[in-house]
């Protein structure tokens, strides 16, 4: 996982920007990582305006702008804010929730659900900038996760990951996650002084006992959960670290459950912009994912045969042979100060397709971006790249696109 760097809470917003080596950076949350095309149009002119005309991709399907050095910070937010992007100028940092890309109806309106419950409770503009909440299954280890069951089921919520038999009726799962957020600001007050905590696993025994005292509160009964519950050794909820997008989601036209078809594509290296960005803008609805790629959902197969080609032409990855596929970085040079090498410009020029694990490339030991799922990771350090495999460590040798691919493929 990424190194603390401080135990002041600083992650970028809209409204708190980020001083990075290149300008000013804004954080835009989109949760679930939802958008409408015009949104997205919204999005590409203020970066042509005031920033370096792209739209940078995070890792939890939230947009950056970067190179603000013109920007008047008052007309970025009320721009953001006109166009539905701001909803909140106190919960701004905290609006992080996760979805899965092919979401359904039922998932999607229980994202807007959260989402507007949580600018609507005031206690929760204190949630630290990196807690998560998701809806669904997700390759992300999020702090609070309500998967919702089948009709006439209850759903299931895990602590960081955990199943501890909390079991919620269907119309009560956002009521439940915001009691359970107001939990953790509780015991996160109540912890031995020292570094706060920003994620509920940094609490001693956090999880059993922010579940407990949650089913308390809800005035429910933790049910033992079924054999084989819980999570992966790196507590995701996610289907895995294959696929397209080293997410687990494949690329190119892709089934959805109602009948409909959508086209998944990687952008390269998170960096959208030019024709893919104009082509984008004008879909009815965009989905950005956990994978730095785009969705464009609710087609029929035939609208789907084009948008997949167009997105092509327009350099987007769409094939699973793509070189993109599984290949993610960090800002690297001359983004951010402290990264010691152009780590996009050095996986553009070594990259190629290899069948195996996702590959990451940091330009220093922090490690932003870090998949929480098993990877490779190529780390910039004084005297070159260092090429291991995580989480176990082992190390790779030889030139960066040898050492790469042997990492992967093992």
């Amino acid at each position: 996982m990424p190194a603390r760097a401080s135990d002041v809470d600083a992650c970028p917003g809209a409204l708190r920007l980020h001083a990075a080596a290149d300008g000013p950076l804004a954080r835009v949350r989109l949760p679930g990582g939802l958008l409408t095309g015009p949104r997205l149009a919204v999005l590409a002119g203020l970066a042509a305006a005031f920033g370096d005309g792209h739209l940078e991709l995070t890792s939890r399907a939230n947009v950056q702008l970067r190179g603000l050095r013109s920007a008047d910070p008052t007309v970025l937010a009320a721009r953001l804010a006109a166009a539905g992007l701001l909803p909140s100028e106190t919960h701004e940092t905290v609006r992080n929730i996760a979805a899965p890309p092919l979401a359904d109806a039922t998932v999607r309106a229980l994202v807007e659900e959260l989402d507007r419950g949580l600018c609507a409770t005031p206690a929760l503009a204190a949630l630290p900038g990196r807690f998560l909440f998701a809806i669904g299954e997700v390759p992300l280890t999020a702090d609070l996760t309500a998967l919702p069951a089948p009709a006439g089921a209850d759903a299931t919520l895990l602590f960081a990951g955990h199943d501890l038999g909390l079991r919620v009726p269907a119309g009560q799962v956002v009521p439940a996650l915001l009691a359970a957020a107001g939990v953790f600001l509780t015991e996160r007050a109540a912890a031995t002084p020292g570094a706060p905590a920003w994620r509920l696993h940094e609490l001693a025994d956090g999880p059993a006992r922010v579940a407990g005292r949650t089913t308390a509160a809800l005035g429910r009964r933790l049910v033992p959960p079924p054999d084989g519950a819980g999570t992966d050794d790196a507590g995701t909820t996610g289907a895995g670290t294959t696929g397209g997008a080293g997410d687990g989601l494949a690329i190119g036209v892709l089934p959805q459950a109602d009948g409909l078809v959508a086209v998944s594509a990687l952008v390269p290296l998170g960096r959208l912009g030019g024709e893919a960005l104009r082509l984008l803008s004008t879909a009815s609805r965009v989905v950005v994912t956990p994978g730095r790629g785009v969705v464009v959902p609710d087609l029929t197969p035939e609208a789907a045969r084009r948008w997949a080609h167009a997105l092509g032409e327009a350099g987007l990855a769409v094939e699973g042979t793509s070189r993109w596929v599984g290949v993610t970085a960090c800002a690297g040079r001359p983004g951010c100060a402290k990264s010691l090498a152009d780590v996009r410009a050095d996986a553009d020029h070594t990259s190629a397709y290899v069948d195996g694990r996702p590959v990451h490339w940091i330009g220093c030991a922090r490690g932003c971006g870090s998949p929480s799922v098993p990877h490779v990771r190529v780390e910039a350090t004084p005297t070159g790249y260092a090429v291991t495999r995580q989480p176990d460590g082992e190390t790779f040798t030889g030139d960066p696109a040898h050492a790469v691919a042997a990492a992967r493929r093992n």
